[in-house]
C-alpha cells in the first residue's frame, strides 16, 4: 500500500513538471484544423505534417542551420570554459589562490542579470567583428559556463587525496603534469558532469543569442521563435510545438543517456572514510 502510494505521488509531481513539455509534444502532433476544435491533450488524428513542414521547407527558415550554430556554439563554450575551469580549479583547491576573492566574485557573475552586459557586449564584438559569428557566440557562453564548472571542478579536486599530488611529485612531476596526469582522471566524471550541465545552459542560452546574431549563427532558441508565425496570419501552434520539440530533443537525450553519470559524479565524495 506504502509502495503504491508512493508510486501514484511520484507520477503526479512528473506530470506537473512535465506539463507543459507533454502539452507541445501533444500538440506538435495536431493538424491546424484539429487545433481550432480540440484544444485538449488527446489526439484525434495524429499527424506528422508539422515535423514534415519544418524539416523540408528550409527555404525561408533553415532548421538544420539553427540545430547546427546550437551545437557548434554550445559545444565550444563548455569546452573552453572546462579548459579554463581545470587549472584555475587545481590552482584554487590546492594552493587556496584566489579562493577568497576571485572565486566569489566569478561564482557572482551568475548572480547579475545578464541584461546588465548587453550594450558593453554589443559593442565590443561590433568592434571585434565577432557579432553574427558562431566563434563570437561560443565565446559569451563560455563566460556563462564559467562560474559552474569552477564549483564543479574545485569541490571535485577538493575530494581527491593531496596524497596523489605529493606521490606524483616525488616521482618529478610538476604541478602542471600532477594536474593532467594524475587529477584529471581521477575527476573524470565530474568533467564529464560539468559538460554536460554546461552543454545545456549554453544550449538553452536565449538572450545573447537573440542580441548577437542575427542571420549566420542564429542558435536554435532563437530560430525557433521565427516560425510561430511562419506563414504569416497568426501563430502557428502545430508547427511551433514541432520546432521546440526538436530544439529540446538533444539536450535531453543528452540528459537521459548520461544520467547514470551525472547520478554518480553528484554523489561522489559523499561518503568518506
Amino acid at each position: 500500500m506504502i509502495n503504491a502510494l508512493r508510486w501514484i505521488v511520484f507520477a503526479i509531481a512528473a506530470v506537473a513538471m512535465n506539463f507543459p513539455i507533454i502539452v507541445t509534444l501533444v500538440t506538435s502532433f495536431k493538424s491546424a484544423r484539429e487545433l481550432s476544435s480540440n484544444a485538449g491533450l488527446w489526439v484525434n488524428q495524429p499527424t506528422l505534417a508539422n515535423y514534415a513542414r519544418i524539416l523540408t521547407e528550409t527555404d525561408r527558415f533553415n532548421i538544420y542551420a539553427y540545430l547546427l550554430n546550437s551545437t557548434i556554439a554550445a559545444t565550444l563554450g563548455t569546452a573552453l570554459a572546462i579548459a579554463l575551469c581545470l587549472p584555475a580549479a587545481y590552482a584554487i583547491a590546492r594552493s587556496e589562490v584566489g579562493r577568497r576573492i576571485m572565486m566569489p566574485l566569478v561564482i557572482n557573475l551568475r548572480a547579475v542579470p545578464l541584461i546588465i552586459f548587453a550594450i558593453p557586449l554589443y559593442m565590443m564584438y561590433q568592434w571585434l567583428g565577432l557579432l553574427d559569428t558562431q566563434l563570437g557566440l561560443g565565446l559569451i557562453l563560455t563566460i556563462v559556463n564559467i562560474p559552474l564548472a569552477l564549483v564543479m571542478l574545485v569541490n571535485a579536486i577538493n575530494d581527491v587525496p593531496l596524497e596523489l599530488d605529493e606521490a606524483a611529485r616525488i616521482d618529478g612531476a610538476s604541478s602542471f603534469q600532477a594536474m593532467v596526469s594524475i587529477i584529471t582522471p581521477v575527476i573524470r566524471p565530474a568533467l564529464v558532469t560539468a559538460f554536460i550541465f554546461g552543454f545545456i545552459t549554453a544550449w538553452n542560452e536565449f538572450l545573447f543569442g537573440l542580441m548577437l546574431t542575427t542571420n549566420k549563427a542564429v542558435p536554435m532558441t532563437v530560430g525557433a521563435s521565427f516560425f510561430f508565425a511562419a506563414s504569416g496570419g497568426g501563430v502557428q501552434w502545430g508547427v511551433a510545438s514541432a520546432v521546440m520539440a526538436l530544439g529540446a530533443l538533444p539536450p535531453a537525450l543528452l540528459g537521459l543517456l548520461m544520467y547514470r553519470q551525472i547520478s554518480g559524479s553528484m554523489t561522489a565524495g559523499a561518503v568518506k572514510g
